[in-house]
């Protein structure tokens, strides 16, 4: 079983430099799936490896070449991309000149596509750091509300002030002048778990956030939740990705333990206020407090807040069902309930937050 070990890790560790996300819970799953078949047939081999290692289709052809090189000797010889040929058509213009017309582009599967919709906890570092800079680019709109504040308008309510300020002008009232209430956008208020049970998804969740901070600096409060309540806004107004998460690090004490939401919601209802925002909880849902406490807290939050969102990393798979005690007091009190495992999850959520 030793010897096995060593040669499965040996053939995890070679599908990882070729860019295959086999983590320690795809190989264990592995060395389960091999203690019941002979692995001296080398296609109960293949197909126990392809089914545990293998996260999706693009890793399929990374497999067949490293399962190829490593346990039969063969060359991991480069597979090309098959590509369409570029038709041009050129056209003579009265001037002299000639113009291409009619090109055709390249037909390749899109790299950037596939990692739209992969797991972030399974990429690869360059991966992971592939994602995190396309999160950086993140620049969605944000819903609007209503302003107490006027601006003048051509049509709508009449404009006293103005309007009695111009007839003592001009000694009449020459004519009836109007306005409008603006709008500016409306708050979000944002709080990422950083308990141990989302720690493969916490530095991306912090890197959506940084997004939404620098996309409307005013109008975004972020908090860690865990053990307790941090705020974490001032840090991630920095420019720089790289040192604004460097200061979150620095400000949040609790990286990893647990999670007390019910406690945490109540203290943030206590000391601020979620009136007319919406509020966007990141957290897979694993209650170490009272579940009923989380509940009455939610309830309270709801009441106040113009929409509550939950961003649960679980939820992007189709067999999931919210069956944690913290989930269960939640559902009643949600709006929304949206996956948060994936980029193409928090574009979705930046959509929502745009037209909420």
């Amino acid at each position: 079983m030793d010897e096995l070990a060593a040669t499965v890790t040996g053939f995890v560790r070679t599908l990882r430099a070729a860019g295959v996300a086999a983590d320690h819970a795809r190989a264990q799953n592995l060395l389960l799936a091999l203690d019941h078949l002979d692995v001296t047939v080398p296609d109960e081999v293949y197909w126990a490896g392809r089914l545990t290692l293998c996260a999706g289709p693009d890793d399929l052809p990374r497999y067949d070449r490293c399962f190829a090189a490593y346990f039969s000797g063969a060359k991991a010889a480069l597979r090309r991309t098959a590509t369409t040929s570029v038709t041009r058509h050129t056209v003579a213009a009265a001037d002299g000149e000639r113009h291409e017309e009619g090109e055709v582009a390249p037909a390749t599967a899109s790299r950037t596509e596939v990692l739209r919709h992969r797991d972030v906890a399974r990429l690869t570092e360059a991966e992971r750091a592939e994602v995190h800079r396309m999160l950086s680019m993140l620049s969605g709109g944000r819903a609007t509300r209503r302003s107490r504040r006027h601006r003048r308008a051509h049509r709508g309510p009449l404009d006293p002030s103005r309007t009695v300020r111009e007839a003592l002008r001009k000694g009449e009232v020459a004519r009836l002048l109007h306005r409008r209430h603006t709008t500016r956008p409306r708050r979000v208020v944002l709080f990422v778990d950083v308990s141990g049970s989302m720690a493969a998804y916490a530095e991306t969740l912090l890197r959506f956030a940084h997004a939404l901070v620098r996309s409307e600096p005013r109008a975004t409060e972020v908090y860690s939740i865990g053990t307790r309540l941090t705020s974490i806004t001032g840090e991630l107004r920095h420019r720089d990705p790289g040192t604004a998460l460097t200061e979150v690090s620095r400000a949040i004490p609790d990286w990893s333990g647990g999670t007390r939401l019910g406690e945490e919601l109540r203290e943030f209802l206590v000391r601020h206020s979620a009136r007319g925002a919406i509020v966007v909880i990141a957290s897979d849902g694993w209650e170490r407090g009272d579940p009923e406490l989380l509940g009455t807290q939610l309830a309270r939050l709801a009441r106040q807040a113009h929409r509550v969102i939950w961003a649960n990393p679980h939820k992007g798979y189709e067999d999931y069902q919210p069956l944690t005690g913290g989930m269960r007091a939640a559902l009643p009190h949600l709006d929304d309930l949206v996956a948060g495992h994936s980029l193409a999850a928090y574009e979705e959520l930046s959509e929502r937050l745009a037209h909420a």
